[in-house]
């Protein structure tokens, strides 16, 4: 069932900037903006093939601040304007049932009295916070707003990347024990995730030190320093994805190094069986012909002289190829 009604509103709180706050509906949304040091945040649901009646008519915001917040994609990314700052992140989804490469974005419009966030689909991250927000840890300022949400997005993506991390290094020690073939597809998908969230994760970076830099009150110096070091943790996860990406790459190497040690190693055996077995061939070959004087045709003993030559001469050239180390 959709957590959201028929205009897209998933949630909205009203912060009296002294750390309360009480959820909201739509006449105190449409309403006057909250008196004194307080700001109000409205959380809505992008409509797919459906127009934003609220967002594009109502909200009064500027038509291209709009078409940013329901984009279909878009990459973390930040702009400023006189008005107030346009944010676009990407979490992480721990939900159930959700894959470990879903990087959703969250699509934020932050002015002095007010926070308008887009999403596409549900994240975790979001859903923690409005949960501390009703647990009466409430942001007193849209910095401090902005400054929590983007710490909670970096800290799930902390524990995904560490469990890439545990994974390569599963990985690296079952490469000459475990099955090529149950590990190919194992080092694939690590790879693939890594590169995944490689793409969305750097830009992060670049986005919340652009946001650090916003000249506004309501950007207080501890919500700077918050900011950046989420950044800096951004840009340890992209190091660490990196890591992990060079590190599925050289697990491949070592994949198709063993590969062809097993091939050249059962080339060598075949080599040297019918190395072993050519002049018996031969031998045997020369002996089975049909035709007069062949020497021991009359012998009754004939046979078993040729099969303990034939056994002596395979176990000689067994052991001269043992003593050159062929085998």
């Amino acid at each position: 069932m959709a957590d959201y009604d028929s205009e897209g509103l998933v949630t909205a709180w009203t912060f009296d900037g002294e750390g309360g706050a009480r959820r909201v509906g739509w006449d105190e949304i449409r309403g006057p903006a909250p008196a004194g040091p307080g700001f109000i945040w409205v959380h809505l649901q992008l409509f797919e093939n459906r127009q934003q009646p609220w967002l594009a008519g109502e909200s009064g915001i500027d038509s291209t601040i709009v078409e940013s917040l329901i984009a279909e994609e878009s990459r973390p990314r930040c702009a400023l304007f006189e008005a107030g700052a346009f944010l676009n992140l990407r979490g992480i989804n721990l939900m159930p049932y959700s894959l470990p490469d879903e990087m959703h974005s969250i699509r934020l419009w932050v002015e002095p009295r007010r926070i308008i966030s887009v999403r596409k689909r549900q994240l975790s991250a979001i859903a923690d916070f409005e949960d501390a927000v009703a647990r009466g840890r409430a942001p007193r300022t849209p910095g401090e707003f902005i400054a929590d949400l983007s710490m909670r997005l970096v800290e799930r993506m902390d524990t995904v990347i560490n469990a890439l991390s545990e994974e390569a290094d599963e990985l690296e020690e079952m490469v000459w024990s475990a099955t090529l073939a149950n590990l190919s597809y194992k080092v694939s998908e690590l790879r693939r995730v890594a590169i995944i969230l490689r793409r969305y994760i750097a830009p992060q970076r670049e986005a919340l030190n652009h946001f650090s830099l916003e000249d506004a009150a309501w950007l207080a110096e501890r919500d700077r320093h918050r900011l950046r070091e989420a950044a800096d943790r951004v840009t340890r996860f992209a190091e660490e994805l990196d890591s992990v990406r060079d590190r599925a790459a050289v697990i491949y190497d070592q994949m198709v190094e063993r590969r062809a040690e097993q091939m050249n190693r059962s080339m060598l055996v075949l080599a040297v069986v019918t190395v072993v077995f050519a002049p018996l061939t031969l031998l045997t070959g020369l002996m089975g012909m049909n035709v007069g004087g062949i020497p021991g045709a009359e012998d009754p003993s004939g046979f078993w002289a040729v099969s303990v030559f034939a056994v002596a001469l395979g176990a000689v050239l067994t052991v001269l190829f043992k003593w050159v180390r062929w085998i």
